[in-house]
């Protein structure tokens, strides 16, 4: 008989489409039995409050297929929404907010400009942070573009490399503009003066849903983007844990390096041996990152509570220092499978499971 029920909070993409996450959680809910442990997917438009139960999906690795059910509201639960549109997140605020007392495994994180304003406030992880501003006008743009030369203009709350703009002040004056939509198609490069450029600005109408990122140049020979994804994660035993760290080189032409987007993935030591071809410098940055993802998960935990995993987009510039550029607290882990490493993909499905049974036993007091 399985030790408890993890209940995993999700959201379909359409109605059509079903589910967004469908191969993670079929992994999840077949690790799970291997764990002793019964992994149920549920969305919050299938909840019978008044009850406490919830019409659970299930995968059954056997007969191969998925299967629906009512059951009782699982002992612990685990947050996959990821919101697509403001429903989704209506959605899951509701259901939060009508069970307050549920027990999640990680709690959740605030916007890129709340969180930085947490992290800036750490003399230790300050230094690591990109100069970031709230956008408030269009002037505020134009001062940091005319400091730096180089900046990221993205949403508070967007993932996956979705609306962000890259815009660089050239030598003749002009200023050139790309980056992505809000449904990631690439948006090629335009080269205009500041009015047309406050005039495309405008029309985004930015307001505070904005913040302003320095940017760091981090263009290959070849003109592609690139960077590092570092998941971390909690263990079985509770404790924090690198799990692996890819990099990521970015598709032709696009401001992002996100595989959704269509980048490349490719192992971490390979790309960096790419960007600095000097096998000590390139251990010394590999042992910073992990350091410093210690650093980070540790602050970030004082500050909003029990974290399970965090993925980290890590930049490394010319000089071979490190820079934070996202935090994703849903993580995907199919960058590891890209590159052929199935044995830390495994980990990485495996490890929420295995730090949800020790919080389980740890509360019930079973060893």
């Amino acid at each position: 008989m399985p030790l408890f029920s993890l209940g995993v909070l999700a959201v379909y993409r359409s109605r059509k489409q079903g589910l967004e996450e469908l191969s993670f959680f079929k992994q999840l809910i077949i690790a799970g039995k291997s764990l002793d442990v019964d992994v149920y997917i549920f969305t919050p438009d299938h909840v019978d409050e008044r009850n406490h139960r919830i019409y659970a999906h299930s995968f059954d690795p056997n007969q191969q297929q998925w299967t629906r059910k009512w059951i009782a509201y699982p002992d612990l639960f685990y947050d996959r929404a990821r919101y697509q549109s403001t429903t989704h997140y209506r959605q899951v605020s509701q259901f939060k907010k009508q069970n307050p007392s549920i027990p999640f495994i990680s709690s959740p994180l605030s916007n890129k400009w709340n969180l930085h304003q947490v992290l800036v406030r750490k003399p230790s992880l300050k230094a690591f942070l990109p100069s970031t501003l709230l956008y408030s006008r269009f002037n505020d743009l134009r001062q940091e573009l005319l400091q730096r030369g180089l900046i990221f203009l993205k949403p508070i709350n967007g993932t996956g490399g979705r609306g962000i703009l890259r815009i660089q002040r050239l030598l003749n004056g002009s200023y050139s503009i790309r980056g992505r939509t809000q449904s990631r198609h690439m948006i090629r490069e335009k080269r205009v003066n500041m009015p047309k450029l406050r005039t495309l600005i405008m029309q985004m109408q930015p307001s505070k849903r904005f913040i302003i990122q320095e940017g760091i140049d981090l263009r290959l020979g070849s003109g592609s983007v690139h960077d590092y994804r570092l998941l971390i994660q909690k263990n079985g035993s509770g404790k924090w844990e690198v799990t692996g760290c890819v990099g990521r080189i970015g598709a032709s032409g696009s401001v992002t390096s996100n595989l959704h987007g269509g980048g490349t993935a490719i192992p971490m030591l390979k790309l960096l041996k790419i960007w600095f071809k000097n096998e000590k410098k390139v251990t010394t940055i590999a042992d910073d990152m992990h350091r410093f993802s210690h650093q980070l998960v540790e602050a970030l935990e004082s500050s909003y509570g029990r974290l399970c995993e965090l993925a980290l987009d890590i930049a490394v510039d010319h000089s071979g220092k490190i820079w934070l550029l996202e935090v994703n607290t849903k993580p995907a882990r199919e960058v590891f499978a890209r590159i052929g490493d199935q044995s830390t993909y495994r980990k990485a499905v495996r490890r929420p499971i295995e730090y949800a049974k020790w919080i389980y036993q740890s509360k019930s007091g079973i060893s």
